[in-house]
This record gives structure tokens, sequence and C-alpha cells, in this order.
């Protein structure tokens, strides 16, 4: 007595057909099994050969590049290179200007130590004794006490005279 069966795993992908031989052997049927793999096979083939066009085609997309896209790209590399221009020409007037500014101290320092020399040479050249000398022979004295008037200035380190100093 040969009847065919149907069976189906778990998952309900494979179909098993096989008959029974009498009441306990089976046999399976070979050729529709390795039909089925085979189909499973190429359904497999086809569904990678389709995402790889799928992402060939997703890959060739973004490689394209708009109109838009690239003005802008452009846009932005040059207003990147006018801003490092401008940031470099900063740079080189603000160690020019350093640069000028030690060369004033320097300058300066040089007309201080000249003019503390001469200042020097002035002293050293007045003969204040004979100054002096030559002033008592013209008639000038020491100032006595009763000429010397004192002030007391308040908040000030100066005083503005705006009239006569009233004599005692």
């Amino acid at each position: 007595m040969k009847r065919e069966k149907t069976h189906y795993n778990r998952s309900g992908d494979f179909k098993t057909n096989y008959y029974v031989d009498g009441n306990t052997v089976r046999r399976l049927e070979g050729e529709p099994e390795e039909r089925r793999q085979r189909q499973l096979e190429e359904e497999q083939e086809r569904k990678k050969r389709r995402n790889r066009r799928v992402a060939k085609r997703n890959q060739e997309r973004a490689m394209r590049m708009s109109l838009g896209y690239v003005l802008f790209c452009t846009a932005a590399v040059l207003i990147f290179g006018i801003v490092c221009v401008t940031y470099i020409r900063l740079q080189s007037d603000i160690v020019g200007r350093t640069k000028n500014i030690s060369k004033l101290e320097s300058q300066i320092m040089n007309l201080q130590a000249e003019n503390d020399a001469a200042v020097k040479r002035i002293d050293l050249s007045t003969d204040l004794d004979a100054v002096r000398e030559q002033a008592f022979a013209l008639g000038m004295k020491f100032a006595t006490p009763e000429q010397i008037i004192y002030y007391t200035i308040k908040d000030s380190d100066f005083m503005d005279q705006y009239s006569e100093i009233p004599e005692k």
C-alpha cells in the first residue's frame, strides 16, 4: 500500500513529500526536495541581486551633487577663505604694531636717559655759590620769618591764586 504524505517543518518553509510503503517504511522523494532547495537558493540569489541593485542605485544617488549643494559648498569655502585671509592680515597688523610700540618705547627710554644726562651736566656746570655771591652783590637777601606766609590746602596738592597775597 503506497500512500503519499506531506510533512511541514516548524517554520512552515520546507515541505517534505514522502511515500508510505507498507505500514512503517518511509521513502523520501529525492527529486522534489532538491528542486525546493534550488528554488530557495535562486530566491535568495534574486534577493541579493535586488538588494545590490538598490544599494548601488542609492550610492549613485548619494554621490550625485545638485547645483544648489555645489553652490553652497563653494560659498562656504569662499567665506572660510575670506575669514582666514582677514584673520591672518589682522594678526600681521598686530605684530607690526607691537614691533612699532616696542621701537617707540625704546626711543622714549633713550630720550629719557639723554635728558637725565643733560640735566646732570647742567647741574654740574652751574656753580651755585657763584650765583649766591652775585645775588648778594646785587642786593638780594634771605627772607625773614615775617615775610613767610603759610597756607593750608585741603584735598589737593596745588593752589590757584586769584588775587594778590595780603601783607601782614
